[in-house]
């Protein structure tokens, strides 16, 4: 069964993966040149149950970019948020909670690779972008800050912050709980000669939930983000003015016919 849920969610991230390197061009100067980067800050919400039942989470991130065609871009992506979790023993749920509940400290690093088609909208450089692709939720669960001492060994998972933090660590990395293919969309203004502004929606995916936590609320799991993108404007692609150059004719001396050269013959 293990090996089952392995394959499930692991076969379409391969070929995602596989998809992208067949993309990569041989040579690296004109990958270096094609690749961006971005930055963003965004707000997070993640749906589920908890004594914080509606968590909204500030985050930033950034995206490096390679333009593989005019409209074909690819991303990796990587956000950053932090929150507090307990641990519910009697679900078997590691959830949000609000600082006084609080038992694990969380740093969540939001890592992504998607496929991102960008369409220009006029020639000023607003653009519309639509993406998706693999992602994973890679969390990192200390014990939480200033807890008093009485909390951290009381051998009761009820009350002992240390097993709720084993707890919860657990819980995320099994089942494929770190599992979230992502998908959204933006839009993107210019500024000034400089940098484009973008607006971002985007949501992950609990995949997971197709086998396991089945009896939680249909919605546990769901994530939704809405953010702000600054990105640089490139020059036009270098890959134009490589086709430009070798399209261009050689100059070089004229060619001479021998018969008119006049030798006397």
């Amino acid at each position: 069964m293990l090996f089952l849920r392995y394959n499930i969610f692991m076969k379409p991230a391969a070929l995602f993966l596989n998809f992208f390197l067949i993309l990569i061009p041989v040579s690296a100067d004109s990958f270096l040149d094609d690749v961006n980067w971005a930055t963003r800050g965004s707000i997070f919400y993640f749906a589920g149950q908890g004594a914080d039942p509606a968590p909204f989470l500030p985050s930033l991130g950034f995206s490096a970019v390679w333009q593989s065609t005019r409209l074909l871009r690819l991303e990796f992506t990587e956000d950053l948020y932090f929150t507090n979790y307990e641990y519910n023993s009697m679900l078997e749920y590691a959830m949000p909670c609000n600082p006084e509940n609080r038992s694990a400290f969380v740093m969540g690093f939001v890592t992504g690779f998607q496929l991102t088609g960008a369409f220009p909208i006029g020639k000023n450089g607003t653009g519309l972008r639509l993406y998706g692709g693999p992602a994973a939720d890679l969390r990192l669960v200390v014990l939480a800050f200033g807890l008093h001492p009485d909390n951290l060994s009381t051998g009761d998972i009820k009350t002992d912050a240390r097993l709720q933090t084993d707890a919860i660590r657990k819980y995320f990395w099994n089942e494929g709980r770190w599992f979230f293919p992502a998908a959204g969309m933006g839009m993107d203004f210019p500024i000034n000669e400089k940098y484009l502004l973008g607006f971002d929606l985007r949501t992950w995916f609990p995949v997971y939930r197709l086998w396991t936590d089945k009896d939680l609320p249909a919605v546990d799991g769901w994530r939704f983000g809405v953010g702000l993108r600054l990105t640089p404007r490139k020059k036009p692609a270098s890959r134009e003015a490589i086709s430009a150059e070798a399209a261009a004719p050689e100059i070089g001396p004229p060619e001479t016919d021998d018969s008119e050269t006049g030798n006397g013959e």
